[in-house]
């Protein structure tokens, strides 16, 4: 399984081609708040919120379920608590080609552990 933000998949999400070629069924799961989410998380707990072009507005950032759809994956959207098990399920069960799961999230939600800015991973938050 490959988890990745919404910024972070869009460096290198041409690697479904090969994933697909390949017939490798690996799971990515998108967690996609609309932002560079990592550089985000820095300038609100660091920076006093002085977000500066974080945000991927709509029209910004790609549809990722038709983007691995257009690859020959299979891609499904969770917008809901809910929908997580099943779409999991689903993901684990395929066995022939990549599954895309786009993980619709709060803007400004956080991801831990992650380490301060000139900080050693000693020092890591919430790890």
């Amino acid at each position: 399984m490959n988890i990745a933000g919404d910024g972070s998949i869009q460096m290198n999400s041409q690697e479904l081609a090969t994933a697909v070629l390949n017939q490798v069924p690996i799971t990515i799961a998108v967690i996609n708040n609309g932002y560079l989410g990592m550089v985000r998380q820095w300038q609100e707990l660091f920076f006093q919120k002085r977000y500066s072009h974080t945000h991927l507005r709509r029209g910004e950032s790609p549809d990722f379920v038709k983007l691995a759809e257009a690859y020959g994956a299979k891609g499904l959207r969770v917008t809901e608590a809910r929908e997580v098990e099943p779409a999991l399920k689903a993901a684990f069960k395929e066995k022939k080609v990549p599954m895309l799961l786009d993980f619709i999230v709060e803007q400004e939600e956080n991801v831990f552990p992650m380490v301060a800015p000139g900080a050693s991973l000693d020092d890591m938050i919430g790890g």
